[in-house]
């Protein structure tokens, strides 16, 4: 089968590798019908070391059945399915608990940019949505593999509730389906920091009330401006670098909250009394557990209240996956769709 790999800083090769098989009784072999570049995919384009064998990329996927472990028994060959990024048993205390990204049996899912990959533990993870042909069904159904669901996991966690007032940092796919769902969520303002105006202006239609462009201090300055000097009760941050995160206790509210989704690429952030502590600021968030948001969004897609595929604006085959990476990576691209 042909599956995208890493080997380096930048180097994106379509190669051909051995078709997955079951490992284990609970796993399912899926066909790929639909993959994308994720944001936190350019982390390792950018810093990964360089290996011989290359590391198997991608862990948003939609597709169908082909094979199921002796132990499945909620999936057959031929369902077409959306694959959340972790797998999970989805009963553990810690998935009873909504948290299945920290499942106790679970990990995340690897290799999905690819004709067929391997998905552990299917009957937990692994959603039956009905089977399309249509590009924009197909486009929101692998939002709900990771993006949509992720910005979704920001604004839940922040305890968005109609009346707040929110900032969005980030203009990526992710902080635009943060705006999506806190706009679904009842927010009554909603900030979006961010400069490219192609995806702020989708932003706004995604339920945005403003536009911050302005960065560090001069951004925290609008925002405060914006807010009467109060800043806003949440801030869901979507970047996942120390300037952003700075931003976030800025422009927060004293009593408010931080949600951070955007995966951080720093280990040590001030928490003392001039950032957080000082004015009772709560600093939330993590890893999106799809697997717990994944039916009702499917329902909303569904019945047509949301569509959050619209943050795909390019598709390229399989074969074009280093194009990927690079448009994404240049910022020409919001976010692309791969077809195998």
């Amino acid at each position: 089968m042909r599956a995208t790999l890493m080997f380096g800083p930048g180097e994106v090769r379509v190669e051909d590798r051995p078709e997955p098989r079951i490992l284990q009784p609970t796993d399912a072999i899926v066909r790929v019908v639909r993959a994308c570049v994720c944001g936190s995919d350019l982390h390792p384009y950018h810093s990964i070391p360089v290996s011989t064998t290359g590391q198997a990329m991608g862990h948003e996927l939609i597709g169908v059945v082909e094979q199921v472990g002796a132990d499945v028994r909620t999936l057959t060959k031929g369902d077409f399915v959306i694959s959340p990024f972790a797998f999970s048993d989805n009963t553990c205390p810690i998935c009873r608990d909504g948290f299945q990204t920290a499942c106790l049996h679970g990990g995340f899912v690897g290799g999905a940019q690819a004709e067929l990959t391997r998905i552990g533990q299917a009957d937990g993870t692994l959603v039956k949505a009905p089977a399309t042909d249509d590009e924009a069904t197909l486009a929101s159904y692998l939002t709900l593999a990771d993006v949509y669901l992720t910005g979704y996991h920001a604004a839940f966690m922040a305890k968005v509730a109609p009346g707040m007032s929110v900032t969005v940092i980030g203009d990526g796919a992710v902080g635009l389906s943060a705006v999506l769902a806190a706009s679904r969520m009842g927010a009554e303002q909603i900030i979006l920091m961010g400069h490219h105006q192609a995806r702020t202006d989708l932003g706004r239609e995604f339920g945005a009330t403003d536009v911050v462009a302005e960065r560090g201090d001069e951004g925290v300055a609008k925002v405060r401006e914006l807010t009467g000097g109060l800043g806003t009760h949440a801030v869901l941050e979507a970047v996942g670098h120390m300037p952003a995160y700075h931003q976030a206790y800025g422009v927060v509210r004293s009593g408010g909250v931080i949600s951070r989704v955007g995966v951080p690429q720093y280990d040590e952030a001030p928490v003392g009394f001039g950032s957080l502590f000082g004015r009772n600021i709560t600093l939330t968030g993590g890893p999106a557990p799809v697997r717990a948001y994944l039916e009702d969004a499917l329902a909303d897609v569904l019945a047509g209240r949301i569509n959050p595929g619209r943050v795909f604006d390019r598709t390229v085959s399989l074969e074009d996956a280093p194009e990927a990476y690079r448009l994404m990576d240049s910022r020409q691209a919001l976010k692309v769709m791969l077809k195998p």
